[in-house]
Parts: C-alpha cells; structure tokens; sequence
C-alpha cells in the first residue's frame, strides 16, 4: 500500500476526506474559545514593528490572543508569596508517606526535571513500586508556555494544537496542575484535598501560609487553590526564566561559540539536516534571548521506541495516546489525528536532564539526537522488537511523521546526520545549559 503523503507536521491529508464532521467541530470551536478567551482579558499580540516581517509573523503565531502565556494571566506575586510557594514547592510533607515533594521529581539539578531516583525513565512516586505515567518536562520558562489553543493554516489540511501544560497540555493554569501530581496515587499520593489542607496546618509553612492567604485552610478546597497559587508564583518568578545560558550570551554579543557548536547551530537550523528548528523554535539573528524558547509548544508524534521498564507496557494492549486522550468536549481533541502526539519540549537546559522524550526512553543526550538521524534510515537499531513505531497503535502510526528533515529517508539510506554531525549538534545543545540556576532551597 502506498504510504500516505502527509502536511509538514506529518499528519494525513487524508484524514480530512475521511471526518469532515470533527474537523467542522474544530473549526468552529477554535473560533468560539478564541472570542471566549479574548473577551476574559487574554492579551493581543504585541509585535515589533521593528522586526523582520517574517519575524512579527512568526512571532505573532504563538501570541495570539486566544493563547495569551501563563506569565499574562497571574497578578503580579509579592516577594513573601513568591517565598511560600518555594518553600512549597520543596515541602515533603505534603506525600503520604511524608518524604516526597515537588522537587523531588523536578529536581533543580536536572533543570527542574527529574526521575526521583527512578531508573526507567520515569519518576518513582512516594511509594515504593508507585511510578509516573510520564517523564517529569523542566519547569523553567514555564511563563511562556501558551494556553491550548487549536489553529487552522489556511493551506493546511488538518488542524495543529498548541500550548498547555503537560505533554498532552491538558490544563492552562498551573495552580489545577499542581493539584494533579498532589493527589496522584502514583505520584506524592496527597490522597484528599482535606488531607492536604491538614499537613499544610500541622507543617513547616503553616505560619507563612496562614499570613498569606488568612482562613484558606479552614475549607479544603480554598486551601487547594491557594497553595496552587503559591507555588504558582514561585514557577512564573523571575529566577525560574534566567536566560543565562551561553547560547544568550552569545546572541546578546557578549560570548563566542567553539567552532564545533557553531557547526552544530547551523545543523540545527538547517531544513534539509536537523531541521530541529522547525518545532525548536529559535533566532540567533535578535539579541533577544526570548526570541528562542526552543520549542513552537504544539503537539507531534515522532514515535520514540517503546519504554519496556515501564510496569503498564507489560500489558501489550496499554498505549500512552498522549493528545487524543483529552475529553475537553470544547476542544474535541481527542480526534484521531493527535493520537501519539506530545508537546514539543524546549530544548533549555537539555543537556542536564536524566531522561528525555515522554516515556523517558532514552537516557542520554546524544542517543536522543542519533534516533531522530537514523529513526527512519535504520529503524531496526531503535525497534528491537520488529515493530516500526512500536509505541503507537497500529491505526495511528499513519499520524507519525516521516515527511520533513531527518525523517525523510528511506530505510538503507544515508541518514540526514552522521557521526561527526550528531556529535556537532549535542555540542550546540550544550550551550542552552543556564549558568545561573535557581537556588534548590
């Protein structure tokens, strides 16, 4: 059967001639969320008018009013909420058992990622044998994560969604995402919000929380929300976004990159090699280090091998659908298309995570690079068990992309990266390693 030809994302044309129904729905529910949003106060896109034209356009792709960034919709935090959250953040009395706080699966030293001293890829929860469903993403520069939002290109067959917190961008606030990893039995296994609102009054930051918000703890619920909005305020600080990598130094004029890391940009932004740049969003032409936050923040699937340490694989039937397993009716996301795909995670700080992609497949930096070079010119290296996108069920692997640069060979061909490439492009990768870290305590 001749393989189906794709749009630049990799999802079939075809599939629009197939359910013209749900992409109706989705036309008209991206436009009723994008009045709905803007008339809550989102804010319009600010451009510079002083940027290149394709710059403003680009830029004000992932700025439109519908998809208004965490750091717009949270009232300025005092230096005493800011505070709380931190330590908060870092309370480990907050799991049952005691022991296991936010920081221990976003650990700082690993750029606010982590595994909590799992070795499969994914984070260990408070309990013994009790693990995530996914690989812990970075917490930095989470001020600039857009809401979800839906967009239709004009010539585009298919929808792309963008934006939202986790890798399936299921919530726009982060004080309902730190409810979930809170209350999550296999995570810090909070158990109740009335549990939670307990340990808060009988722990460390009683007195501080209590200062900060007055009587929430005395209802669950208001307690819940006001420890979101806490840690909320500590996430969307300044120190949480430093923007002192070399890569920034570099792009403000104040710091040179090796020969090699310099070969490694070029590759990166290159559309017939790495083409990493096309979801990695980046412009080393502005000074602006905002201007590269290494991700578009939409949604593919590239089909990392199957993570077979993870317990729920054992069951041969278990598929993590990331996208289409939304049930937000408003959205109707869960459209077979967005079957196995996940938000595209920056690059900052990539070189000190200990786990990468959404299964924590991969352990190493360079292995991560070597797949997306060879995934389709030597598949067997990476599906061991014969099955080419072994990860994704069989009537969603047409979604997979094979379209753009790497992943446009054959099998048996030269692949679009070779040995010295790879090693020039993990060096570049390096350079996005901030220098200035926020303190761990």
């Amino acid at each position: 059967m001749e393989r189906p030809r794709h749009d630049r994302r990799g999802k079939s044309a075809r599939v629009g001639a197939r359910s013209p129904w749900w992409i109706a729905a989705l036309v008209v529910s991206t436009v009723f969320v994008g009045w709905r949003l803007a008339g809550a106060g989102s804010v319009t896109a600010q451009v510079d008018p002083s940027a290149p034209r394709h710059e403003s356009a680009q830029l004000a792709a992932v700025t439109s009013a519908s998809s208004a960034s965490a750091v717009e919709r949270v009232e300025a935090a005092t230096p005493e909420r800011i505070a709380l959250g931190k330590a908060l953040f870092f309370d480990e009395s907050l799991s049952e058992p005691r022991g296991t706080s936010c920081a221990s699966c976003h650990d700082p030293a690993h750029a606010f990622a982590g595994t909590h001293g799992s070795t499969l890829g994914v984070p260990l929860g408070s309990r013994p044998g009790h693990y995530a469903k996914r690989n812990a993403p970075s917490l930095l520069y989470l001020k600039y994560v857009r809401r979800f939002h839906l967009h239709w290109e004009e010539d585009a067959p298919l929808v792309d969604a963008y934006g939202g917190f986790f890798w399936d961008g299921r919530v726009d606030s982060l004080v309902d995402l730190v409810r979930q990893p809170l209350l999550n039995p296999d995570e810090m296994n909070g158990q109740s919000a009335a549990a939670v609102a307990s340990r808060i009054a009988s722990g460390p930051n009683a007195d501080a929380f209590r200062s900060e918000f007055g009587a929430a703890l005395d209802d669950p619920e208001t307690a819940m929300k006001a420890l979101g909005q806490a840690i909320e305020a500590f996430l969307l600080s300044p120190p949480m976004a430093p923007f002192s990598s070399r890569y920034d130094e570099y792009v403000r004029g104040r710091a040179a990159l090796t020969p090699l890391e310099m070969r490694g940009l070029k590759l990166f932004k290159d559309s017939a090699k790495g083409g990493c740049a096309a979801c990695h969003k980046m412009d080393d032409g502005s000074k602006s280090p905002e201007r590269s936050l290494f991700t578009d923040y939409a949604f593919d699937a590239v089909a990392p091998p199957r993570n077979r340490a993870i317990p729920a694989t054992r069951d041969p039937a278990y598929f993590d659908l990331g996208l289409c397993e939304r049930r937000d009716a408003e959205y109707k996301a869960q459209a077979e298309q967005f079957c196995g795909s996940f938000r595209t995670p920056s690059l900052r700080n990539v070189a000190v995570r200990a786990a990468f992609m959404h299964s924590g497949t991969f352990h190493d930096l360079r292995e991560v690079v070597s797949f997306y070079a060879t995934r389709s010119t030597n598949p067997k290296r990476w599906y061991r068990h014969g099955v080419v996108f072994d990860d994704v069920p069989p009537a969603y692997r047409e979604y997979v992309q094979v379209d753009k640069a790497p992943y446009n060979r054959q099998e048996g061909e030269s692949p679009a990266l070779d040995e010295g490439e790879i090693d020039a492009v993990v060096a570049f990768l390096g350079t996005l390693t901030d220098a200035q870290s926020p303190p761990s305590r």
